[in-house]
């Protein structure tokens, strides 16, 4: 099947005839997407697995080192390296279960026949629209020990609250925490969305069967809205891997770089460090990665779809 395919694909290339207005517009048309994808996306993709093989000198690019695939090699000996895959693994853990979970029990909550659902779509995408530098301030007044809204209440219930952003053990759920709050609302619009995309001819037919809610939720809204979280757990899995203003601005990496995440520390090699080279194959990491990521995303998909 697959080889009749790039067949008729090919066949179909070969069958492309410039002299027709058609397809000379179609082709007009996607030139300006070509150059920018060109000039933004590919040149800085190639350009940066380039850098990765030197020792780049930032400054004078032609006296760098060409040093193979040492920074690979040395990028899977770091501790330093290892430790923020580890903090950002944990963040991913911590945000994108809740964020799908959470998203999916307040669209299905505001899809009810609730008063007042406009208000309550509002509130639940609004703090979306907000800077992460925004947010990330707000949190952290939050999180103030000593004049923090969060202790003020949590001093009724225990003696000592804890220095949130200056824990080792809490800094990371602080965080996590204020990026639930703040993305939240992006999975939120797009489940209710494809909650609303499924025929209410199924559940009726299933309250005509003795369904119950939960086989009516099992059966028929989980299966119609596989595609919707299928794509917010993908979203939010490579959004959350590449998390790095709220930690930055939050805590810095601290304490002792327990939420040091991966692009923070590509940051650092680059812009602190001058190590672009270094920096450039820890990109090239996280790269593939995100790449593994969409690939098993679309043969979930496409596998869910042919069954």
């Amino acid at each position: 099947m697959a080889t009749e395919d790039n067949y008729s694909f090919i066949g179909k290339l070969r069958a492309v005839d410039l002299r027709d207005a058609e397809t000379r517009d179609g082709i007009l048309f996607a030139l300006p997407y070509l150059a920018l994808f060109s000039v933004f996306l590919l040149y800085p993709l190639l350009k940066g697995f380039y850098m990765s093989l030197f020792a780049w000198n930032a400054f004078a690019p032609a006296q760098s080192e060409f040093i193979l695939f040492e920074n690979y090699t040395r990028m899977l000996s770091d501790p330093e390296f290892w430790k923020s895959v580890r903090a950002t693994v944990v963040f991913v853990v911590l945000t994108v279960p809740t964020l799908v979970v959470l998203g999916l029990a307040l669209a299905l909550g505001v899809n009810r026949d609730i008063k007042g659902k406009r208000v309550l779509r509002t509130i639940f995408f609004s703090p979306y629209v907000l800077t992460v530098s925004v947010v990330s301030l707000i949190w952290a007044e939050l999180y103030a020990p000593q004049y923090g809204a969060i202790n003020y209440y949590v001093g009724y219930l225990v003696s000592n609250p804890p220095a949130w952003l200056n824990s080792f053990t809490w800094a990371m759920p602080a965080i996590a925490l204020a990026t639930v709050w703040w993305t939240v609302g992006f999975n939120f619009v797009i489940l209710i969305a494809a909650r609303q995309s499924v025929p209410e001819r199924l559940y009726e037919a299933a309250r005509i069967d003795g369904a119950s809610s939960w086989r009516a939720f099992k059966d028929i809204t989980l299966p119609q809205m596989r595609s919707a979280i299928v794509f917010v757990t993908t979203v939010q899995f490579i959004w959350s891997f590449q998390v790095f203003g709220q930690a930055y601005i939050m805590t810095n990496g601290g304490p002792g770089n327990s939420t040091q995440t991966l692009v923070m520390y590509l940051f650092r090699m680059a812009f602190n460090e001058g190590q672009f080279g270094y920096a450039a194959a820890i990109g090239y990491f996280l790269f593939f990665v995100l790449v593994a990521v969409s690939l098993g995303n679309y043969y979930f998909v496409s596998g869910g779809t042919e069954t």
